[in-house]
């Protein structure tokens, strides 16, 4: 399979579309024989940075200046080619942190760690105790926890143990807090109403001059440009008031500008000068399928939006991935408001709905009402009842890896994140309501590399315990842009990568008609209030 940038063609526009899916069934002979053209599926814009590699060095000579003499800049004396002090400082540099942070060379642009070079290499010149913890030389944050790099740049998560760090605040928080960062050559270029904001820091404003801290989807995120590189720090948190099981955000505060302090040079390499990569039309099979249909992107459930608005209309296909679910037939569909979803009822699976921005309590800023459903929910068809090899067992859907990638997650979480990082794209893919005990028992944890298509999972129905919710799989994409990572609607993407399974081209089919008034519908507790270390339904 193609991978990387969408595959593009040109193609036009239908001139009329069907309005009631009542109709499917009598039109579809018809449809097929005419040259009808959903609306054009588009691949992202991304933007590219320019490092200023001048000033990583003139940063990194003065981070280590109290270090051995271990590097060599240019304007130091020419030492023989074979003294490893010959290469230039960045790739001695790279020699001595890979072998705590493995692939560092691999990152094009600075790797900003809360990491000691210079009292770690002091270390080694005196002798140090061989036992002696990295904690020491990061702030007291433990090893890493993960750390990937490639050709989009970097992400790495640390942890502080509860107690850990001299001088931090008591806080209430029973678990390791987690802080990710992030710094990438590609930002997103999405149409971003809340984006941009953010209130300064005045501890750390000499440390770093356009830092700005902000609340937003479910983070408090630590945003800040660097040798013309955008990076963010980011805990998961609640604005809420500290409980021992859910971190609240202003306990965060003090963990991440305590990691943000620490922040040193500990790797990367110079590449190549990237260019902007354009937006495209995305190339679809020619043969249309002979039964997909799905509603257009933001055409929710009549009513079921946050205060009944309706959803986001993106006609991106924020990547070419392979279809999440192993097998098909396989229908987007509402979860939660499956009662008001005629079309669901009468059609058994098609048309496919959009359910991203669906009322939920989760900040969303691609969303219209700035809350609501941060993904789609897929559930397999039903079991035809066949037997012998090919027998479906309704408990054992198999779910897969959409593309080439690494596993972000931490034992006993209830989501599983894929990470792409290359020379095109840094993207994530979130899947969840699999069982976190299988997946631990599996080895489905941070730094697994998967394949497309490889078996991660089977289709399940955990929210924060079994039988929590319906069986289907909750997905998700987020992107990196300078508020770092931030969910977009999948609905185009997934429809993109149907249609290449299924070697057809759906047929997108009118807005659905209201006509009935809206049902209230009540979110169980646990969807209004998710645990953050756990998940939540999303």
């Amino acid at each position: 399979m193609h991978r990387g940038r969408l595959r593009t063609k040109a193609v036009g526009r239908p001139p009329f579309r069907l309005f009631a899916p009542t109709l499917i069934s009598t039109l579809l002979f018809v449809a097929g024989q005419s040259t009808l053209h959903a609306d054009e599926f588009r691949t992202p814009a991304i933007s590219t940075v320019h490092v200023e590699w001048r000033a990583v060095l003139d940063q990194l000579r003065s981070e280590i200046s109290a270090a051995p003499p271990v590097f060599t800049f240019s304007s130091q004396r020419r030492v023989p080619a074979s003294d490893p002090r010959s290469t230039p400082a960045l790739m001695q540099l790279n020699t001595v942190t890979s072998k705590i942070f493995e692939g560092i060379d691999q990152s094009p642009i600075p790797v900003l760690l809360p990491f000691d070079t210079a009292a770690f290499l002091d270390a080694q010149a005196n002798g140090a105790p061989a036992d002696r913890s990295l904690a020491h030389y990061q702030a007291d944050f433990r090893p890493v926890d993960l750390f990937d790099a490639g050709p989009a740049g970097y992400d790495a998560v640390f942890s502080l143990e509860p107690g850990a760090g001299d001088g931090m605040p008591q806080r209430t928080f029973i678990k390791p807090v987690e802080v990710q960062i992030t710094g990438s050559i590609l930002t997103y270029d999405i149409n971003d109403p809340l984006g941009g904001k953010g209130e300064p820091v005045k501890a750390l404003q000499a440390q770093f001059p356009d830092l700005r801290r902000f609340i937003r989807e479910g983070y408090v995120r630590y945003a800040f440009t660097r040798f013309g590189v955008p990076y963010v720090v980011s805990i998961q948190c609640l604005d809420s008031a500290p409980r021992e099981r859910r971190l609240a955000c202003r306990e965060a505060y003090p963990v991440a500008e305590r990691f943000l302090k620490a922040l040193r040079i500990a790797g990367g390499e110079a590449s190549r000068v990237r260019t902007d990569i354009p937006s495209e039309v995305v190339e679809r099979p020619a043969e249309w399928s002979t039964d997909f249909t799905y509603f257009p992107v933001g055409d929710l459930i009549p009513n079921s939006g946050y205060h009944k608005q309706s959803g986001r209309v993106d006609l991106t296909a924020f990547s070419q991935i392979r279809f999440p679910l192993e097998r098909t037939p396989a229908f987007i569909r509402s979860q939660s408001f499956r009662k008001r979803d005629k079309a669901d009822q009468s059609s058994g699976g098609y048309p496919w709905r959009d359910n991203f921005c669906e009322s939920r309590s989760f900040s969303v800023g691609q969303c219209p009402g700035g809350f609501g459903h941060q993904g789609e929910d897929i559930r397999p068809a039903p079991c035809p009842g066949n037997s012998g090899e090919d027998r479906c067992d309704p408990k054992h859907q198999a779910v897969v890896a959409v593309r080439d990638g690494i596993v972000i997650r931490s034992p006993k979480q209830q989501s599983v994140t894929l990470q792409i990082n290359n020379s095109n794209e840094h993207i994530r893919f979130r899947y969840m309501h699999m069982n976190p005990s299988r997946m631990d028992a599996d080895g489905l944890l941070n730094g697994r590399q998967v394949g497309e298509g490889e078996t991660i999972g089977v289709v399940s129905n955990y929210l924060d315990h079994p039988n929590g919710t319906t069986r289907h799989l909750h997905f998700d994409v987020q992107v990196f842009t300078r508020d770092g990572w931030l969910w977009v609607n999948p609905y185009v993407t997934l429809i993109s990568a149907y249609e290449r399974l299924i070697r057809g081209r759906g047929r997108e089919i009118g807005p659905e008609i209201a006509t009935s008034p809206a049902v209230a519908h009540v979110l169980p507790e646990d969807v209004v209030h998710p645990d953050p270390e756990e998940g939540g339904e999303n």
